[in-house]
């Protein structure tokens, strides 16, 4: 059995990350596969800082060994529940997409142990992470690819803090178009002024799945018809649940093909951080939309100081939709009286739609048995009726004097504070 001494060198420090030599490892030398349950977030050692919450997924726990903070990724395919009435089949980390929440803390020395169980080779690059170059996780570059069944570890110094990613950088289009992809988060060495009450991580992404079927097309560069918050559209995203004047930051991650402007109602809140780095205060200024492009982080803060429920949501119309179709005729205006009868001769349950907008569908296509594992197009319900929306959209519950973070359901506008019909 190689043996961590086999394949770990020391003594070479460069800028505060110490240089070791990637190697394959052994797979018993490994801290044991973990699956993380949904939203379960293990302690991560500096109760000064709040522990992450990515909705709708889980942080990786981690073991100590001789001051070392090990994890074990495994590189896998894994189901998806995109939403209630589809599965996807997709790659991801630890049986899950986006892999789980990896947390540590600035000058920890980490050690990575990463487990090929996908049918092709990998790597894992940490995207935006200061590391010694052999560290990188670019196949063929910085590394031998991992080859199926192996074991390879990586092993540096955090001497930064922030937002970060981790993802393949071998055969990426295919992988990351499947679901291969995490976030890597780094807590500040010492305490901030201002403590956050709510820390939520959102990745970013994209995806091609053909109505009726279970895979995603990893050949599509453009023109997708899923948009996801951890792998997740609506109605199936978790809600954001605070309390009324918790500070409340949003991490987003994006490593989709679209650049994404996230925005929030009710509130607004400043861009305080990038992959890059801290951006400081004198350089922030407020906003109700945050752009995130590909390949980026963006950290956003703000005062949860209004009660209500709040929409979240991509400001791209097509984004807050479900199993679109693009090459498809225009018949906003089109008077189809005596078209869906003559089509329903051949195809029972035909319906037309668009004449006046898609609204006037709602109701059925909601109801309507579409191709199998395929969603509606918009969805979700509110306390007032449809909320017609899919993709990425959630929404921000923020409440008075709740004693704990579990989804207290709609809110009970005070009389008088919801607009009525008057005419």
């Amino acid at each position: 059995m190689i043996t961590r001494r086999d394949f770990v060198t020391t003594g070479l420090a460069v800028g505060g990350a110490t240089l070791v030599g990637l190697q394959r490892a052994s797979a018993q030398d490994a801290p044991p596969i973990v699956r993380p349950k949904s939203n379960e977030s293990p302690p991560q050692g500096d109760s000064s800082f709040t522990g992450v919450v990515t909705p709708n997924g889980a942080s990786l726990p981690h073991v100590m060994r001789d001051g070392v903070k090990e994890f074990h990724i495994v590189a896998e395919a894994c189901v998806r529940e995109f939403a209630p009435g589809m599965e996807v089949k997709c790659w991801g980390y630890n049986g899950q997409t986006p892999g789980p929440t990896i947390e540590c803390n600035e000058g920890d020395h980490v050690r990575l142990f990463v487990t090929n169980h996908l049918p092709e080779h990998t790597t894992i690059h940490w995207h935006g992470i200061f590391l010694p170059s052999g560290m990188d996780g670019v196949g063929g570059l910085n590394q031998p690819h991992i080859r199926p069944g192996e074991t390879y570890v990586y092993e540096f110094t955090l001497r930064q803090h922030g937002t970060f990613m981790y993802h393949p950088h071998a055969d990426e289009m295919v992988q990351m178009a499947v679901g291969m992809m995490g976030l890597f988060i780094v807590h500040p060495k010492h305490p901030r002024k201002n403590q956050i009450q709510r820390d939520f991580a959102i990745m970013l992404h994209n995806w091609q799945v053909n109505p009726g079927t279970y895979r995603p097309d990893p050949s599509i560069m453009v023109e997708f018809n899923m948009w996801t918050f951890n792998s997740r559209v609506f109605p199936g995203t978790d809600h954001l649940v605070v309390r009324t004047v918790d500070r409340v930051r949003i991490r987003f991650g994006n490593l989709s093909m679209w650049n994404h402007p996230i925005h929030v109602h009710g509130h607004a809140w400043k861009i305080v951080a990038t992959d890059g780095g801290e951006i400081q205060e004198a350089g922030q200024w407020p906003e109700t939309t945050v752009l995130v492009p590909v390949g980026s982080t963006r950290d956003v803060e703000f005062i949860a100081d209004a009660p209500g429920d709040w929409a979240l949501h991509c400001h791209m119309s097509h984004h807050t939709m479900n199993a679109m179709g693009h090459a498809i005729p225009n018949t906003l205006g089109v008077d189809q009286r005596g078209v869906a009868e003559k089509i329903r001769s051949l195809l029972p349950g035909y319906m037309a739609m668009g004449e006046s907008g898609m609204a006037e569908h709602q109701d059925h296509a909601m109801q309507m048995a579409g191709p199998k594992n395929t969603l509606p197009m918009m969805t979700g319900k509110g306390q007032f009726g449809n909320i017609e929306m899919g993709g990425m959209f959630t929404v921000l519950k923020v409440r008075d004097g709740i004693t704990s973070y579990e989804d207290p359901g709609w809110y009970a506008f005070p009389a008088g504070s919801v607009a009525r019909r008057v005419g």
